[in-house]
């Protein structure tokens, strides 16, 4: 007879508990960036978690996702369920859609691929949504990763943000050999992670982080009006 099990927190309750992480969170994206992000809020004590992906699981994503070789040809929402379910005893709502101008609350964290992407998140979503406590956006070239963190009501960090929001054709043009490894997604989880807590805690959050893994450093900003 199998025994149903659920996760003990002890060891991380001087940091933060689940009753603090009770918030919901919106996660765009479960690709390099969304599903170890994924596992990291959900193994966190994370408990309202929703997932959305329009695409499924292919063999190139293998390497640097948190996908199994089975799950080839499965849409990536629910194949991640599963994954949760198993490592976090976690019951996420999934939606196998982009976003385009779905109601959200809470936190909403971002890790699309494209700058097309974002601005209709952004524009449709999250800009002046006061129900949405802090929106990360979070993302990755090769080694670089940016993660920017702002309030959707805020009149400066709308300004700040906004400016980051570049055409796709602008982008640093990467050879497709050279556009994700695995342990850039892990650490930007670890990030996000960070970030989600101290929100939950009631500490500041800079509004960009910046971690370059070639050079090993990390640097944050309040970022300018």
């Amino acid at each position: 007879m199998n025994t149903v099990r659920s996760m003990e927190f002890l060891r991380q309750l001087d940091l933060v508990s689940p009753e603090t992480l009770d918030i919901p969170v919106h996660l765009v994206g479960c690709g390099g960036i969304g599903s170890f992000t994924a596992l990291v809020l959900s193994k966190m004590g994370v408990r309202q978690l929703s997932l959305y992906d329009p695409d499924g699981i292919e063999e190139h994503n293998l390497p640097n996702q948190l996908f199994r070789l089975s799950d080839v040809g499965r849409p990536k929402v629910e194949a991640l369920r599963e994954i949760l379910a198993e490592f976090a005893g976690l019951a996420v709502e999934v939606q196998p859609m982009a976003v385009e101008g779905q109601r959200m609350a809470g936190v909403v964290i971002s890790g699309v691929d494209t700058m097309r992407a974002r601005k209709t998140i952004w524009q449709q979503c999250i800009r002046y949504r006061a129900a949405i406590l802090r929106y990360i956006d979070a993302r990755m070239g090769a080694e670089v990763a940016r993660i920017y963190a702002v309030k959707p009501t805020d009149p400066e960090d709308i300004r700040f943000y906004e400016k980051t929001l570049y055409h796709d054709e602008e982008a640093e043009a990467l050879p497709c050999t050279a556009a994700a490894i695995v342990y850039s997604g892990f650490a930007i989880a670890s990030l996000i992670g960070n970030l989600v807590k101290r929100l939950a805690t009631g500490e500041d959050l800079p509004r960009e982080t910046l971690f370059d893994f070639k050079t090993l450093t990390l640097s944050t900003s309040l970022g300018e009006p």
